[in-house]
C-alpha cells in the first residue's frame, strides 16, 4: 500500500532521507512558546471525543469550514460531535495544498496510527477509531505528550494567573518539565480604558496592596514579574501591533495612569503610545535583569468581524495579517534603547507579514553583541506563515543574512495535544531544504557530519542552549 504519510514524506533526495532519519527524526522536542492549558496537564485532561481533540478551539480548522460553507452550528454552535466532525471531514478534500491537509494526516498517522485519508466516506471509521483509543490513558493530555518524547513545554500566562496547574505538575512528579511564560500584553492595554480599570483591580487584589498611582502599578508588575521567576519561569512572550518607542517622560505615564484609572478618561492615540512604550521598555528591562529570553510577536489584525465578535469573542478565526507602518524604525529605536545601555536581553522576533523576512533578517545583526550565539534570533514561520513555503522562505532570507546554524527552530503556537506533528513537518522541511542544497552541489558531500550536527542544532540542541538556564530549576 501506497500510504499518503511515510518514511520519506517531504524529503525529495537521498541527501534530505539521511540527514532527517540519522539527525532529526529521533531528537527530544522542546516547546518553548505555545498556548496548551496547563489545567489540562495537571489533571491529565480525558478527551471525549477526537471532535474536541481535533475541532475544539482551532480557529485554523474553523476558517476552513467557513470558507467551505459550513454553517457556524457545526463549528462553535451546537451541533452534536458527530455532525462537527463530519463537516471537517467534509471540507479536507477541499483543503489539498493548504498545510491543513498534511498536519491532519500526519496527526492521523503518528497519534492514532491511522494511514487512511478522511474524507467523508471515511469518517465514521476515522471518528469511531480514534474515539475507541482516546479511551484509553495514553490518549490523555499527559500520554499525548510523552507519544511525542516532548521534554519541555513553555506556556503562554498572563501575569494575573496563579500558576498552580504549573505547581501541581512540578509536584507531581511528571516527567516532561512545564513553564509559565510572561504574556503581559492586557496590562499594557490602555486603548479600552475600562477593561484596563478592571485588570488594575484585579492586580491589586493579587498584589495585596491599593494601586493609587504608576508607581504602584509598575511594583505590583514587578512582583508578579518576580513570582513567576519562583515557580520556573525563563520566557516573556509579547504580542504587539508594533515595537512601540515612543518618547516620554516619567511625569507624562503618571498622567496618563491618572486620567486613564483615575479619572477614567479615554486616552489621546498619542497618550496610549506613550504608555505602552513606557510598559514594553520596562518589561524588556525585568526581562533582562532575570536573564530570560523576550519573545516578540507582532503584525496581527485581529477581531476585523465585529459581528462575529460580538457574537462568539476572541481567537475564533477573524484574525489576519497586518501592514504594520514604519516597523523597521520602531523595532531599531526599541532594541537600541535596551542596547544603549547594556540591557538588551536574548530575543526572538516573529513576524506575520512575509513583506518583513529581509527586513527582519538584517534588522537582527544590528544587535548580535559577541555575548551568545544567535543572542537576537528570526523566530521560525508564526501562524498563516507556519507552512512549507513560509519556513522555507524564513529559512533561506535568513540564511542570506545571517547564520540558519545558529537558528533555534522550531515551536508549536498551539492550543492542541496533537500539534507537535509541526515539529516533525518543520524538521522534514529543514532536511530537505538542506539535502538539495547538497544534491545541487550548492554544499560540499564532504562536510555532511558538519550539516548533520547543523541539523541537530536546529531542531534541538540551540534552543536548549538557549534557554539553558532551565536547568537551574529543574536538572535537565
Amino acid at each position: 500500500m501506497n500510504n499518503f504519510i511515510h518514511n520519506d514524506f517531504v524529503l525529495q533526495s537521498e541527501s534530505a532521507k539521511k540527514l532527517y532519519h540519522n539527525h532529526a527524526e529521533s531528537l527530544p522536542i522542546i516547546d518553548y512558546h505555545c498556548h496548551l492549558d496547563p489545567k489540562q496537564i495537571a489533571e491529565n485532561h480525558q478527551f471525549r471525543s477526537i471532535t474536541e481533540l481535533w475541532l475544539g478551539g482551532d480557529h485554523y480548522k474553523w476558517r476552513l469550514l467557513r470558507a467551505n460553507g459550513v454553517d457556524e452550528k457545526y463549528i462553535t454552535g451546537d451541533a452534536t460531535d458527530w455532525e462537527k466532525f463530519y463537516k471537517w471531514a467534509e471540507t479536507i478534500p477541499y483543503t489539498m495544498r493548504n498545510p491543513m491537509y498534511h498536519w491532519t494526516h500526519l496527526e492521523l498517522k503518528r497519534v492514532f496510527n491511522i494511514d487512511t485519508l478522511l474524507k467523508p466516506e471515511t469518517a465514521r471509521e476515522v471518528y469511531d477509531k480514534t474515539n475507541e483509543m482516546l479511551q484509553k490513558p495514553e490518549f490523555f493530555a499527559r500520554g499525548l505528550m510523552k507519544k511525542f518524547n516532548v521534554e519541555v513545554v513553555c506556556t503562554t500566562d498572563d501575569p494575573l494567573d496563579s500558576l498552580e496547574y504549573h505547581k501541581q505538575i512540578k509536584d507531581s512528579g511528571f516527567e516532561i518539565k512545564v513553564l509559565p511564560t510572561w504574556r503581559p500584553d492586557k496590562s499594557m492595554a490602555v486603548e479600552n480604558g475600562a477593561a484596563f480599570r478592571s485588570y488594575v483591580n484585579k492586580l491589586s487584589e493579587v498584589y495585596g496592596l491599593d494601586i493609587v498611582n504608576f508607581d504602584d502599578y509598575y511594583a505590583a508588575i514587578s512582583k508578579r514579574h518576580d513570582y513567576f521567576q519562583s515557580v520556573g519561569c525563563t520566557l516573556a512572550d509579547h504580542g504587539i501591533d508594533n515595537f512601540f518607542s515612543e518618547s516620554y517622560s516619567d511625569d507624562e505615564i503618571s498622567e496618563i495612569f491618572n486620567k486613564v484609572y483615575i479619572k477614567k478618561e479615554d486616552l489621546t492615540d498619542n497618550e496610549i503610545l506613550k504608555f505602552k512604550s513606557k510598559m514594553l521598555h520596562e518589561n524588556a528591562l525585568l526581562n533582562h535583569s532575570k536573564g530570560w529570553v523576550q519573545q516578540f510577536h507582532y503584525g496581527a489584525i485581529r477581531n476585523n468581524n465585529s459581528r462575529m465578535f460580538n457574537a462568539i469573542g476572541a481567537d475564533a478565526g477573524y484574525d489576519s495579517i497586518n501592514d504594520v507602518c514604519n516597523v523597521a524604525r520602531s523595532m531599531s529605536r526599541f532594541f537600541d534603547s535596551l542596547e544603549s545601555k547594556n540591557k538588551l536581553a536574548k530575543s526572538i522576533i516573529y513576524n506575520l507579514n512575509p513583506r518583513d523576512n529581509y527586513l527582519i533578517a538584517s534588522m537582527i545583526a544590528n544587535f548580535q553583541d559577541g555575548s551568545v550565539p544567535g543572542k537576537i534570533q528570526f523566530g521560525s514561520g508564526w501562524w498563516f506563515l507556519d507552512q512549507k513555503d513560509g519556513m522555507e522562505d524564513q529559512m533561506n532570507i535568513l540564511s542570506s543574512q545571517g547564520l540558519l546554524s545558529r537558528f533555534v527552530g522550531m515551536l508549536t503556537d498551539s492550543r492542541s495535544f496533537v500539534s507537535y506533528t509541526r515539529h516533525e513537518y518543520f524538521r522534514r522541511i529543514l532536511c530537505n531544504l538542506i539535502g538539495n542544497d547538497l544534491e545541487n552541489g550548492l554544499l560540499p558531500s564532504t562536510e555532511i557530519d558538519f550539516l548533520g550536527q547543523m541539523v541537530e542544532n536546529i531542531c534541538y540542541y540551540n534552543a536548549k542552549e538557549f534557554i539553558r538556564f532551565l536547568c537551574l530549576y529543574f536538572n535537565f
